[in-house]
């Protein structure tokens, strides 16, 4: 009897040190004394979280304006190779900086308060005094994605729809965003670079590897040039040197200078429910350790996006705590989703258009962009377009009606 009694006594005695045990795990746990724990809380209420190198989803509201974004240090993107002899510190830190948690910690709010630097890459090429506070504040910036070898593309901009007499009453402001190359050709081409920007005074270029890779540095350039130097610009659009524009349409239709500028304003091709890219040899390959998420938030087509001028300064911002990615207008939606913002849907969905649209004056002095022109072909179009723009569908109507009684005359007649 006495030697149950002490076996029953000792394991009393170890169930009470397991509870005891026990209470003080879950004291520590609620006191987040152990964050392993503590963080799986929180992780449940936001749709997309960055957390040890993934991405996890959960389910969202059809209303944007749910996301939330909780980003945690996850491997830094290299943007290239061969980015340039500085790396891209003030844009995304490694993982365990000290300085870059306490970015991430910090609320958006805080974020959108500081100011803006000219970032980690120094400018080659600039153009600070392209929005001087003497003039009137010009309607609309636009950035347009070039390389340097691109002259002939950038000369027939200049004298088509980025040129500033579409719209003189309103101005606005053209600018070439370049990285840099190297090697001899590189340096060549740098010197008919800075020769060709004493001339045109429309070309900024900071000190990264010109590259595809690069697109989003390339972006991020222009966006951080609008808001350190244009900051009360009313909108800024961000395309590329293959688009043809109809920038008149874009102001007076879309835009529409009379009215009072938009705030948190962002529209384009929006691209919804897209899964990204795993397939290696393609040029949107995205590797699943930079995304594992198996759907991008919603995005407008990089060939041509429009937003209002106070945006730049907060997509900016937004991106000093999100890790680079490859592809630039997902990373746009990104920081888009992280200030809780959703792309606007155009009003007509072939407003905005990353393919190549048939040539006809109707549709063109319809549309804002198009894709994949030679320069010889934006002049051509640009040019023919301008000089049929007042009765553009009144002719294509008239042809139409050609087609359509001579159908009519050909037909044979019916014996009664």
């Amino acid at each position: 009897m006495q030697w149950r009694r002490r076996h029953c006594c000792a394991h009393t005695a170890k169930l009470l040190y397991l509870l005891s045990l026990l209470g003080v795990l879950i004291l520590l746990v609620q006191q987040e004394w152990l964050p392993g724990f503590s963080g799986m809380l929180w992780w449940r209420s936001h749709p997309v979280v960055y957390g040890e190198g993934e991405l996890h989803t959960t389910n969202m509201s059809s209303h944007h304006s749910e996301w939330r974004f909780v980003i945690v240090p996850q491997p830094t993107f290299k943007a290239d190779a061969n980015i340039s002899s500085h790396e891209k510190e003030g844009v995304s830190s490694s993982p365990g900086d000290p300085s870059f948690e306490n970015t991430l910690a910090a609320s958006i709010e805080g974020e959108l308060s500081g100011n803006i630097t000219h970032g980690p890459f120094t400018y080659i090429i600039n153009e600070p005094d392209k929005c001087p506070e003497s003039r009137p504040v010009p309607f609309l910036v636009l950035l347009i994605a070039t390389e340097a070898r691109q002259v002939e593309a950038r000369n027939a901009i200049r004298q088509t729809w980025g040129n500033e007499s579409v719209a003189p009453a309103l101005g606005f402001i053209r600018l070439f965003l370049l990285g840099k190359n190297e090697g001899e050709l590189g340096l060549l081409q740098q010197k008919m670079l800075e020769a060709e920007s004493r001339r045109y005074h429309d070309i900024i270029q900071q000190d990264f590897m010109d590259s595809y890779k690069n697109l989003t540095l390339k972006t991020l350039m222009g966006m951080n040039w609008v808001a350190i130097h244009c900051p009360q610009v009313s909108y800024v659009m961000k395309t590329d040197s293959d688009m043809f524009v109809n920038t008149e349409y874009l102001i007076y239709k879309l835009l529409r200078p009379e009215i009072r500028p938009k705030k948190n304003y962002f529209t384009g091709n929006n691209m919804r429910g897209f899964a990204p890219n795993r397939n290696k040899n393609s040029k949107w390959y995205m590797p699943p350790e930079l995304y594992p998420g198996d759907k991008y938030p919603t995005f407008c087509s990089g060939t041509g996006y429009v937003f209002s001028g106070d945006m730049a300064s907060k997509i900016y911002q937004a991106s000093l705590s999100i890790p680079n990615l490859p592809l630039e207008d997902v990373y746009v939606a990104i920081c888009l989703a992280k200030l809780q913002i959703e792309p606007t849907p155009p009003p007509n969905e072939f407003l905005f258009n990353h393919w190549r649209v048939s040539y006809s004056s109707c549709t063109y002095s319809h549309l804002i962009t198009s894709h994949g022109f030679h320069p010889n072909e934006l002049l051509k179009y640009w040019h023919h377009l301008q000089s049929n723009k007042l009765n553009a569908c009144i002719n294509t109507l008239r042809t139409r009606a050609g087609r359509h009684s001579n159908r009519t005359r050909e037909k044979p007649s019916i014996a009664v």
